[in-house]
């Protein structure tokens, strides 16, 4: 089972993993990209609303939204969307929390909710995800 001391690790290497376009036209500028990269590392878990992420970069939500999509290539939404399940995924594969536990950890509202956003954006269940990773480990 994962330790909880193991987690700031885990979510650094997931937060690293998404590059931003930097100097893109109309994107957020170098220090709010990273300042923005670091609010969303430490909070991703936890309900976000688009003013409190715009606060962070000095913007009003609609100038910010617009500026993390050229930046980022996704919306707010999708970025911290993305990270939840992509922690969701390494916890699946390497911890025996349950799937409930996981999508509380995660940020998401309920177990259904994450296995909806999972089917929806990984094309497979927690259950499925979990069982197959496995199985790629075992067979390493």
């Amino acid at each position: 089972m994962r330790r909880d001391d193991d987690l700031p690790a885990l979510l650094s290497e997931i937060a690293s993993d998404r590059a931003p376009l930097l100097n893109a036209k109309g994107g957020l500028s170098a220090r709010h990209t990273h300042q923005i990269q670091q609010f969303l590392k430490e909070n991703f878990s936890r309900k976000l609303s688009l003013a409190e992420m715009a606060a962070v970069c000095d913007l009003s939500p609609y100038h910010f939204a617009r500026a993390f999509s050229k930046t980022f290539g996704v919306s707010p939404h999708q970025y911290v969307l993305v990270l939840r399940l992509d922690l969701a995924e390494k916890l699946l594969a390497d911890s025996r929390m349950s799937i409930t536990d996981i999508a509380d950890l995660t940020g998401f509202s309920s177990q259904s909710h994450f296995t909806t956003m999972m089917r929806k954006y990984r094309h497979a269940t927690p259950q499925q995800v979990r069982i197959g990773q496995r199985r790629a480990q075992s067979e390493k």
